[in-house]
């Protein structure tokens, strides 16, 4: 026993092997360390979206639009609908539709090609505000009131460094329905009137 004691401490091998662990040790913990992954954000974090309807109310058999507005966090991106490689996730926008709505294709934007020092082809990406579209029905016997439509928006952001795990937000697009066609009003033309 005494003689395994020495020889550990007589070699510099076991020593070194000692200071390279804690040295290594030392190195993970500062990794993952609270305050690194704090500097860190999340997906939800970068992307903040907002709904808007274009008509509130709108009316028993008329045609409206939903609207979300990505407003993406400056030095962030997420990929476009059309994506520039397969192994990309791209922009996604789906509805849950409650009884009266049908809904037609979501119209998204074109992206812009963007060159990121990871990818050694210029990307097809979103960034700043972004504005998805999505064209619906009222029934003529859909329900009078508030009505909520629910929404699933996935994507995944990405800053030229790092891409963070992709993210799918529930949201919830409010309107109101009114029984009759004249009491239908315009709203939100800021977003809407954009094309």
């Amino acid at each position: 026993m005494i003689r395994i004691f020495t020889h550990f401490f007589s070699s510099r091998r076991p020593l070194c092997l000692c200071l390279s662990l804690a040295g290594s040790l030392v190195l993970l913990s500062v990794a993952f360390s609270p305050a690194l992954r704090s500097q860190v954000p999340s997906g939800k974090e970068v992307v903040k979206p907002d709904v808007y309807a274009s008509l509130e109310p709108a009316a028993r058999g008329s045609k409206f639009q939903i609207a979300v507005v990505m407003k993406i966090r400056s030095g962030f991106h997420v990929n476009a609908r059309e994506k520039s490689e397969d192994y990309l996730i791209a922009t996604d926008l789906k509805a849950a539709l409650p009884a009266g709505f049908t809904a037609g294709e979501v119209s998204y934007p074109k992206g812009s090609l963007e060159k990121f020092s990871f990818s050694k082809i210029p990307l097809n990406v979103y960034q700043g505000n972004v504005i998805l579209r999505m064209p619906l029905t009222v029934s003529a016997d859909a329900p009078v009131g508030e009505q909520h439509i629910p929404l699933k928006l996935r994507y995944q952001a990405c800053s030229n460094e790092l891409c963070l795990p992709p993210v799918t937000l529930p949201l919830d697009a409010v309107v109101s329905i009114a029984a009759s066609g004249s009491a239908a009003k315009p709203a939100h033309a800021e977003i809407f009137s954009k094309q």
